[in-house]
């Protein structure tokens, strides 16, 4: 239970910075950052190794580009369910989804998880 709690404030403070620094990826409230963690928490875990699967002649046939938009869709999926975290195009969810990764991956590091 730690585990998923750091890892969903790592992923909330990696949602913020993107906020900031990419046009277009808005987030209202606190707790909107909070709930918009948890959904996308989750739809990483659940929904985006169907996406992957399904998708994965696109991702052969571009040489993995194609990963990005799913990463993109999975953020954008998490911003139409969670009210007050909004993505205002297809380059911002992409741009988004891979800031968020670097940025959770970076923090990550640096963050002991049992």
């Amino acid at each position: 239970m730690g585990a998923f709690l750091i890892h969903t404030a790592v992923l909330a403070v990696a949602i913020w910075l993107t906020a900031r620094v990419v046009p277009g990826v808005t987030i209202a409230s606190p707790a909107a950052l909070a709930l918009a963690a948890l959904v996308l928490g989750v739809v990483n875990a659940i929904i985006r190794p169907i996406l992957v699967v399904l998708t994965f002649p696109f991702t052969v046939l571009t040489l993995g580009l194609f990963y990005l938009v799913v990463n993109g869709m999975a953020f954008g999926l998490a911003a139409s369910l969670v009210p007050g975290f909004s993505v205002g195009s297809w380059t911002a969810a992409i741009l988004g989804a891979l800031l968020t990764s670097v940025i959770s991956w970076a923090l990550g590091i640096f963050v002991k998880r049992d």
